[in-house]
């Protein structure tokens, strides 16, 4: 794994040298928090990732379904994208504006590759050669009941213009394990909304317990070159409506081959 820690040191000082990126990435607190994250990634979350020999060199809009109640589920992908692939590719996260306004989270977020999830953000990202990571169902993905769980919600458009005006393939994943790091959640939306907050999980446990995790990349999908960044709603709802199956039929099939906290499948 040292090895592994310094191709990604050598390809972060590449790009970014030894200043920090607009958006405040500190290269030097990128691999900080990889080693520190790593053995929970493998060790705790045992996390396995499929469909690696799909990855090309070159950027993507990587988009996932969002689980877990808390979004461990981004760390855990972008370290599997940095960790789990011959050439080390290093994801752009974008976050909500709450998560950037706290004093310390955001500080830290911003240092270590996350950026504001606005517009702007994420179009300049791609023109720059960097691949981003995008939630489509944004905290509706996370903020569910456990009824609910593995449940896509409805995607938002904003991330199809992007890649269209970008002209990056949109790389379609699912994560599965990441909901029983809380099996037991109820949601208080209208205290959520009261305190003027994204969400307010309530759950048994408050620490997230130690699920197997498995998150499995689909065939990288191509938007028709002549669709416009500024096309109507209704000519991009074919694509919205083939992404989220895609990524609905990925999980689906993920939960058949589901590992349980009990038992974990031998390599």
């Amino acid at each position: 794994m040292f090895k592994k820690f310094n191709e990604i040191k050598d390809l972060l000082e590449m790009r970014y040298g030894n200043n920090r990126d607009p958006w405040g990435l500190d290269p030097k607190r990128v691999i900080s928090d990889l080693k520190a994250l790593y053995p929970f990634y493998h060790y705790y979350f045992d996390v396995r990732l499929h469909g690696r020999e799909l990855l090309q060199d070159k950027p993507y809009m990587v988009i996932s379904n969002h689980t877990g109640q808390i979004p461990i589920d981004g760390l855990l992908i972008c370290t599997a994208f940095a960790t789990d692939i011959d050439r080390p590719i290093f994801l752009r996260p974008l976050v909500e504006r709450f998560l950037n306004s706290l004093p310390f989270l955001g500080k830290w977020s911003n240092e270590s590759g996350a950026v504001l999830g606005d517009r702007l953000n994420c179009l300049n990202l791609l023109k720059r050669g960097e691949s981003v990571l995008v939630f489509p169902e944004g905290v509706k993905g996370i903020a569910k009941n456990s009824r609910d769980y593995y449940k896509l919600q409805r995607f938002t458009r904003g991330f199809l213009r992007m890649a269209i005006a970008a002209d990056v393939e949109i790389l379609p994943v699912a994560v599965v394990g990441a909901e029983e790091f809380f099996p037991y959640v109820i949601h208080l939306k209208k205290l959520a909304t009261l305190l003027k907050i994204p969400a307010f999980p309530i759950s048994m446990n408050l620490f997230p317990l130690p699920s197997p995790v498995d998150i499995y990349i689909g065939e990288p999908y191509k938007l028709p070159r002549e669709l416009s960044a500024d096309a109507l709603d209704q000519e991009l709802e074919p694509h919205l409506i083939e992404l989220e199956k895609i990524i609905q039929e990925l999980t689906d099939a993920g939960l058949a081959r589901k590992r349980s906290i009990l038992q974990r499948l031998k390599p």
